[in-house]
């Protein structure tokens, strides 16, 4: 059972992560807009098909930089086909992450950890990685769906992110999710 809980989202699927249902549930610009600002280097973790990576380059604007990173070569397939010819190429860079190690090697504002943090099998690597990326005064956004995260396992989790130097604070509530806002300690 445990192996199932680490299972990335099929490309196959991708199609069920960006339709017009979601947005009812999950507007992008509603969860992006209070942390997301013109100018910003942000990262997308998880990406998929491009469903906030496209949202975060509207709010960064063209002197901004959105890098989605996922660990399948198809997602990223998609956010290329659907910024190809417009002015969204020049602001999302894409990135293929290693199966246990995202690698950007650059300071970041904001990272989105968008209903994937469950699919990581090795957490406290994963975080220690994302402490080094983030940006001294960045904020990190965790989001965590409730059918798949139990309030004990994101509680369970957050203790390692703070275990490994991040300040948990709340965020807004969100009617489908387990939230948390990390920042340097």
């Amino acid at each position: 059972m445990k192996e199932e809980r680490n299972r990335v989202c099929p490309v196959e699927l991708a199609g069920s992560l960006d339709n017009r249902f979601r947005r009812l549930l999950q507007n992008p610009y509603k969860i992006l807009s209070p942390y997301v600002k013109k100018g910003m280097i942000v990262l997308d973790i998880g990406c998929g098909p491009g469903y906030f990576s496209i949202e975060m380059a509207n709010l960064v604007g063209k002197n901004g930089k959105v890098i989605a990173a996922d660990l399948q070569e198809g997602m990223l397939w998609k956010v290329n086909d659907k910024i190809k010819g417009t002015e969204l190429e020049k602001i999302i860079q894409l990135h293929k992450t290693e199966k246990d190690k995202i690698n950007v090697l650059q300071k970041v504002d904001f990272i989105l950890v968008f209903y994937m943090l469950h699919e990581v099998p090795g957490k406290e690597n994963f975080f220690k990685e994302l402490k080094n990326i983030l940006s001294e005064n960045g904020k990190l956004l965790i989001v965590e769906p409730p059918f798949h995260v139990s309030k004990k396992a994101f509680e369970s989790t957050m203790n390692l992110a703070k275990n490994i130097g991040f300040a948990i604070n709340p965020g807004f509530k969100l009617s489908m999710g387990r939230f948390a806002v990390l920042t340097h300690a």
